[in-house]
């Protein structure tokens, strides 16, 4: 595949949707907000609709009434410089309003991404702004020690239960059982834009790991047709039964197995059990 720079950003506002849409209803998300009239802009603006509605998800907890988003992606890095550039943002975003206060000061919060540690960033915030970092489980850290509320999110380090997408927008998936679960969570959602959006984005920054998982599909499926034919001979449905249990004990999907064989996914769920 022709090497094209990926556009990570609007993957990433998809996947952040995806990942706060059973409480989407009570936020209002812009992206690649525009602070003037001239091009300056943050990443993702989150306002939060109802102040009393709590957010469950981990990384929403910390959200107040306006919630700024930088998002950096994997070849990226966050600098000391990145730190100060949208802490401007949210000063000119609270400064640039018709009226006094519009955007309460105390209604703030700062959201930092990025796919590595940012440790020379967390040194200088520590010594130059008495900043600390506490981490929170699951790739959340709180910034604690100033006015506004920060929080800085690890992609590699969130969880798959609650943040399955975000965790997903990285270069490093491997081929086997990660890509193949990929496909399986996508396939759910495939007439989503959303998840469309997200699923196109990595299976570019994953191609390699994707091309290895499809030719290991295609072998898989000769395989069985060359063991069907030897099943034949046996007598097919012991022969196919043999042929399951060799190609469950290597690892094959049971989608693939499925597909080949022509046994239901109770059939074959229940040759699994048997040889555990």
């Amino acid at each position: 595949m022709k090497k094209t720079k990926l556009q990570w950003h609007p993957a990433f506002g998809a996947a952040l949707r995806i990942t706060l849409q059973d409480e989407l209803q009570y936020l209002e998300m812009q992206e690649e907000y525009l602070l003037s009239k001239k091009p300056l802009q943050m990443d993702i603006l989150i306002i939060k609709k109802l102040k009393d509605v709590p957010i469950r998800k981990t990384i929403g907890r910390i959200f107040r009434k306006h919630n700024i988003i930088e998002y950096k992606s994997p070849g990226d890095s966050l600098s000391i410089n990145d730190f100060y550039k949208v802490y401007g943002y949210a000063c000119i975003y609270q400064s640039n309003t018709n009226r006094i206060k519009e955007v309460d000061p105390q209604e703030l919060t700062l959201t930092f991404v990025c796919s590595r540690y940012p440790r020379n960033l967390l040194h200088h915030l520590k010594r130059a702004r008495g900043i600390s970092t506490e981490y929170q489980g699951g790739g959340i850290y709180y910034l604690k020690g100033d006015p506004i509320p920060m929080q800085l999110l690890i992609v590699p380090e969130l969880t798959d239960m609650e943040n399955y997408w975000l965790q997903s927008m990285r270069t490093d998936l491997q081929a086997g059982k990660e890509i193949q679960k990929l496909m399986r969570e996508y396939e759910k959602h495939r007439k989503s834009k959303d998840y469309s959006a997200v699923m196109d984005l990595i299976t570019r920054a994953n191609w390699e790991q994707m091309e290895v998982e499809k030719k290991m599909c295609d072998a898989l499926k000769e395989l069985f047709a060359e063991e069907l034919k030897e099943a034949d001979n046996k007598g097919r449905t012991e022969g196919k039964r043999e042929m399951i249990i060799a190609f469950l004990k290597a690892g094959a999907e049971i989608k693939i197995i499925k597909e080949a064989s022509g046994l239901s996914e109770e059939q074959i769920e229940e040759i699994r059990r048997e040889i555990k």
